[in-house]
This record gives structure tokens, sequence and C-alpha cells, in this order.
């Protein structure tokens, strides 16, 4: 289990933070160097991550390498003795949470958060999207972090459901936690596995949702609306707490707003341009930055030597 979970609220919500801000940096700096990125899913979900793995989740230390090896090869392959990136969340216990993150292009932002919580070497991010790399651009099985692969999106809460059926029938005391992105709840595999969940009684399931609004093709409610989504989630048999999503104390206690045997959601209302204030200008597509000129790329350099990161303090205390 993580060390702070035995520090004070002023402590480990000042360290989420902290971790968020370094993700954000991080995810930055990786998109000067590489020519674009997935930039506002770092705004979004700094904080959700950086709480979920310093205080929510309770994880054991990585057992996978500081630096990720090169990609073996899939499951089944004569010879390999095969492992997945789960290794970097802990050692799989029935007493420790397993964690699925749901929407894969969030890879760079999950790597980001593995380095900022001490789970994976700086020098990993050297690797994304090389040949040869398990370090993808959109997580697969085999990559840091990830247990599964998600495959279409959308997928993911149906096979974590499973896994949390499982573990309930093992008697395991560790909880599933998936994160989600509010797009999915677009896809009808989403809300089938909601009413399984809710028919199954699948109550040792966290889901947390990013919900900033955005999808590739622009805002969300342009696109296909998903209002009111607690409300709708509720009818099909969950609890749902909404959260600012960048609030690390509000983050954390709404995940013991769950009830037994009912699957819980905690809506994370949160910004896509949160902390690199240059985003605003891109509205409405937000999804991926891709440099449209020498000249804005030279105005976000500027932005990240100064080290900019804007964004109201994270509240502590009360």
């Amino acid at each position: 289990m993580n060390d702070i979970n035995e520090a004070s609220p002023e402590s480990w919500a000042g360290a989420a933070a902290a971790a968020a801000t370094g993700i954000r940096r991080r995810v930055l700096e990786h998109c000067l160097l590489n020519d674009g990125g997935y930039l506002s899913q770092a705004c979004s979900s700094a904080e959700i991550l950086s709480t979920l793995y310093l205080r929510t989740m309770r994880l054991g230390p990585s057992v996978a390498p500081a630096l990720p090896p090169p990609f073996q090869g899939v499951p089944g392959t004569p010879g390999l003795v095969y492992s997945n990136g789960a290794g970097y969340n802990g050692a799989c216990s029935p007493l420790y949470d397993r964690f699925f993150l749901s929407p894969a292009h969030y890879a760079l932002v999950l790597y980001a958060t593995l380095i900022e919580t001490d789970r994976m070497a700086e020098e990993a991010l050297g690797q994304f999207n090389k040949d040869g790399s398990s370090v993808e651009m959109i997580g697969a099985e085999h990559s840091p972090g990830f247990e599964a692969m998600g495959g279409a999106l959308a997928q993911t809460l149906s096979q974590a459901s499973g896994l949390a059926l499982a573990r309930r029938r093992a008697g395991d005391s560790g909880k599933v936690f998936v994160f989600m992105s509010d797009g999915e709840f677009q896809e009808g595999q989403t809300w089938e596995a909601i009413q399984a969940m809710s028919f199954f009684g699948i109550g040792n399931l966290v889901a947390y949702v990013d919900v900033n609004g955005q999808q590739c093709d622009g805002p969300m409610a342009e696109v296909m609306g998903i209002e009111p989504l607690d409300l709708r989630i509720r009818a099909f048999g969950a609890t749902v707490a909404a959260v600012d999503g960048h609030d690390p104390l509000a983050l954390d206690a709404a995940s013991r707003e769950s009830l037994p045997g009912i699957p819980h959601f905690v809506l994370c209302r949160t910004d896509p341009c949160r902390g690199v204030a240059l985003l605003e200008k891109r509205r409405p597509k937000l999804h991926y930055l891709r440099f449209a000129s020498a000249g804005e790329k030279a105005e976000y350099a500027d932005f990240f030597r100064r080290g900019v990161f804007s964004g109201t303090p994270a509240r502590v205390g009360g």
C-alpha cells in the first residue's frame, strides 16, 4: 500500500497536485519533442490519475523494470514467457486493487503518471511510439500500466467488470478501478456493461470518468450529447458521485460513496485546457495537438520554458 495513505490531507493532496503539474509538464515536453501529442487529455485528467495512484487505490510497489522492455510478442507466441504491463501497478494480490485504463489514447498521460509516482523511469518516454517498443502511442496489454487491451473504445469496462465479478467470488478484498472518458458513453457497450454490473451486483468496481466535454470531432454536446449523464447512469442501477475533477480531496472522497453490491461511477468534471491556457486558442478542436506552424510551436516552447502551468490551486483541508 502507498505510504502516502498515512499522510495528512494537506500532505497527500499537495503531493497529488504537484504530480498533476508534473504530468502536464512531461506531456507538453513530449509534444514539443515530437511535434504533437494528446495534451488536452493530460490537462483534464492529471489530478484524477495522480490522486488514484498516490491516494485512492491500494497498490503495491511496481514489480516491473524501471525501463520497459521491448515488445516480446503476443500471448501464445511459442517460447514466450508473457507478461503484461500491469506489473507497474504492483504485484497481483487479493489484497491490492487492480487498475484498467480504458481510453488507450491516454497512454502518454498514464506513462507520465507512472513516472511522477516513481513507478517507471523518465527515460522510458524516449521509447514512446518507436518500432519494437512496448511504450506504445495507443496502449496495449504489454504497455506500462495496462492490464488489458481495450480494443475499440468502450470495451474495457466490460473486461474490468468480469474481473471484478471473479474477484468477488474469489473473496478478494481488493477492488477494481477503471478510468474512462466521457466519449465512451456514446457507445452502446458501455450501457450494456453497466446494466450487467447492476444485475450481478458488482459493487467492488469504481469507475472514474474524465468528463471534459471533448472528443475527436469536437464538443460532445454538438456531436452526440450524453447529458444528464448522472441521471442516465443511475437509471441503469449504479450509484454516481459528481466532483470537481481537479480537486484531489473531492476525487478521493468520492470513491468511498459507493454502496455494497452496486457499481459506482465518479463523474469528474474537468477542463481540457487546465494548466495550459494556450490551448484555449484551439477550441473547439482540442483532441490532438499538432502544431500548425513553427510560430505556434515556438509559442508553446516559450510557455514550457517559463513553466507557467497555471490553474486554480487544489483545495486542501476543510
